[in-house]
């Protein structure tokens, strides 16, 4: 891993077993860094910066805009969000196994111990964020596998930082990120659908956005929804 400094922009410069070049705007500071194939020269990679400088300095801006996030204390009163509506936090005093549920479509209650701490709060949501999550995933791969025409061998839910999913192609293995469940199932969908077609093409290339114009026409509206959240600390735009 190197940093250079091309046309005013300081750059990440990490050497994969890649055949192109991909470059990323990371949120929220705007880092930039550029994943290149080992043995390209480095006067391809930085004619390869100064023509995305532009995009590059786009991103940086809309990253600088954007609210960070608010560090949760899991406590009542806090907005927590599902399905992309927000739920207001109430923490019950309860004994027993701790349990979520939600109450008049406005409430997310968490009954648990008085004495549960912070990270013991946060873990019993968490695991039923994951869940939920968990529980849409077969009705939305038998919906769009057919489809797409493409089906995943396995699937799972983890937290990432960086992407909403991910798809290891030689598996046909996908990865939703759990803060999905959090988000319009539209937007779910349109990450599903996204990893699917990866089994058709590994790059997002012409070929790959005709595959996604074809199988969801309305792709954009999601994905343009998708891009106004920070995911944690590094969340971040690419381009090819």
């Amino acid at each position: 891993m190197a940093h250079i400094h091309i046309d005013g922009l300081q750059i990440e410069v990490v050497r994969k077993n890649i055949r192109t070049l991909r470059l990323t705007v990371y949120a929220p500071d705007g880092k930039v860094r550029v994943a290149a194939p080992m043995r390209m020269a480095a006067s391809t990679i930085e004619e390869f910066v100064v023509a995305r400088r532009v995009w590059i300095l786009k991103h940086q801006a809309k990253f600088a805009a954007r609210e960070r996030p608010v560090a949760l204390a899991y406590v009542s009163g806090e907005a927590h969000f599902f399905k992309g509506k927000a739920y207001q936090l109430q923490i019950l005093e309860a004994k027993g196994r701790p349990r979520v549920a939600i109450r008049d479509e406005q409430f997310l209650e968490l009954s648990i111990p008085q004495d549960a701490s912070k990270e013991q709060r946060e873990s019993v949501l968490t695991a039923w964020y994951r869940a939920r999550l968990k529980e849409q995933l077969p009705a939305l791969l038998a919906k769009w596998e057919p489809i797409v025409g493409k089906q995943a061998t396995a699937w799972g839910v983890k937290q990432m930082k960086t992407r909403w999913g991910t798809c290891n192609i030689q598996a046909k293995r996908i990865w939703l990120n759990l803060e999905l469940i959090k988000r319009p199932p539209l937007c779910l969908e349109y990450v599903v659908v996204h990893e699917l077609v990866h089994l058709h093409e590994r790059y997002h290339n012409a070929r790959f956005w005709g595959f996604m114009d074809q199988f969801m026409p309305d792709w954009r509206t999601y994905k343009a929804e998708l891009s106004q959240v920070t995911l944690g600390t590094a969340s971040g735009s690419d381009a090819d």
